[in-house]
């Protein structure tokens, strides 16, 4: 007979604390004590679960680009045009919905340690290809793609700049990389 777990939300517990060590503590903090110490949890669990702290952060960017790759696809769910869809890709940089303060510090977190980690650079290179395809829906590939980095690097720069583009001035550029006649009169 098998033996069930007393505590079966344990191992998505260790994954969520996981995700608010990082974002509290930044991914260099992060050490398995920290983390059962967040989730609750017996110290034990982290290798029961996990073969260790690399594994534990490819799940659990794993899971947080999933969930970060649902958010922008039902940000899209109504957007029938590709008019439409410059106008929610402005949205989404300029309102900070889907890129929130704790989305955009876990985001540049794995940024950082991806760039020497094989495992975590194919999680965000699967990311981006599932934005990428959401894109796809109105865009052809490579505008898909344009439009991709844009909204990744401009999220950056709307977050940090002194003094962020007005919500017209980033229409203005999103519909110059689709391609689609401006809304907005430069006159």
């Amino acid at each position: 007979m098998a033996r069930r777990p007393n505590d079966p939300q344990r191992r998505e517990r260790i994954l969520d604390a996981t995700l608010e060590t990082i974002a509290a503590h930044g991914i260099s903090a992060v050490t398995h004590r920290k983390i059962a110490s967040c989730a609750d949890v017996p110290l034990g669990s982290m290798t029961y679960y996990f073969d260790g702290i690399e594994a534990l952060l490819v799940e659990a960017f794993t899971v947080f680009t999933e969930r970060m790759s649902q958010e922008y696809r039902d940000f899209f769910c109504e957007v029938e045009t590709s008019a439409a869809a410059c106008d929610a890709i402005t949205q989404l940089i300029f309102s900070s919905e889907v890129t929130t303060p704790r989305n955009m510090t876990l985001m540049y977190q794995l940024y950082a340690f991806a760039s020497n980690r094989p495992a975590l650079k194919g999680v965000m290179q699967n990311w981006m290809q599932r934005s990428q395809q959401t894109l796809e829906q109105w865009f052809d590939p490579v505008t898909a793609r344009a439009l991709d980095a844009f909204i990744e690097g401009m999220t950056l720069h709307f977050v940090t700049d002194k003094k962020p583009l007005r919500r017209e001035d980033i229409l203005l550029m999103v519909e110059r990389i689709a391609g689609i006649p401006a809304t907005v009169s430069c006159a």
